[in-house]
């Protein structure tokens, strides 16, 4: 069996152990696990500040806490078949020193550190609790030595990057554009970078995080139509792959 077909079996069968190390990392039992995820979304929703925060750093870097590890558990283990196509295009494209931004639970991480065409992977993620999570999940694992845990990519001490990872993330900062523009800077002519977006609170409200400001996303827009070519890909899913402009 080829090593992608395995990462991608490994996945589909339980996510990379994800509700064990879920129940070791909380020191919860799996009844009180499959409570804690089957919530998840609600409590998180519930935790978010309306308009008494302006930057999204901040709640998911001091508020959050364990309930965002659950809500992204729960998406990861209902939705396997699209994460798993998300997984077959990262093994397109990854390769070298690969940036992870905004890395939640590591499923995108540790397929990538499992890569025989990684050297390395940059774990960078603003919330204590999803890089000590993924950290243990990655000891658990035997990657320990292929990932590197940042709260920040100036901590990374990388100049360029071959592949940048930035799932689920743009939708929740305050300035996506000044975000393409910090990923522009740090990749080179070959890089590839794998984006998406969700610039949408949901038609009741079900995504209090995500901005939907209409001149924040124009100018994401803008920039991303100037900074980056789209690099054609045959999968039908919503992750974008791109290349300096």
């Amino acid at each position: 069996m080829k090593k992608d077909d395995f990462i991608l079996k490994e996945f589909l069968g339980d996510a990379f152990d994800l509700k064990s190390h879920l129940m070791e990392f909380l020191s919860i039992d799996e009844g009180d696990l499959d409570g804690f995820l089957k919530n998840a979304k609600m409590n998180l929703a519930n935790l978010h500040p309306g308009n008494n925060i302006n930057e999204a750093e901040d709640f998911y870097k001091e508020i959050v806490g364990d309930k965002h590890l659950a809500d992204l558990a729960a998406w990861h283990i209902s939705s396997k078949d699209y994460i798993a196509d998300t997984l077959k295009l990262q093994q397109r494209f990854s390769r070298n020193l690969v940036l992870d931004f905004g890395g939640g639970i590591g499923t995108h991480a540790l397929a990538n550190a499992m890569s025989p065409k990684v050297e390395h992977v940059f774990f960078v993620d603003i919330n204590q609790t999803n890089r000590n999570f993924v950290e243990y999940r990655a000891n658990k694992l035997g990657l320990a030595n292929k990932l590197t845990f940042c709260k920040t990519i100036q901590e990374t001490e990388v100049s360029s990057f071959d592949t940048i990872v930035c799932l689920d993330v743009l939708e929740h900062l305050s300035d996506p554009a000044f975000q393409l523009e910090v990923f522009h800077d740090i990749m080179d002519p070959k890089s590839i970078g794998l984006f998406n977006w969700y610039f949408y609170k949901g038609e009741r409200n079900e995504f209090p995080f995500h901005i939907d400001d209409v001149q924040i996303v124009e100018q994401f827009f803008k920039t991303l139509q100037s900074k980056f070519v789209e690099v054609f890909h045959p999968i039908l899913i919503t992750t974008r792959s791109y290349k300096k402009n």
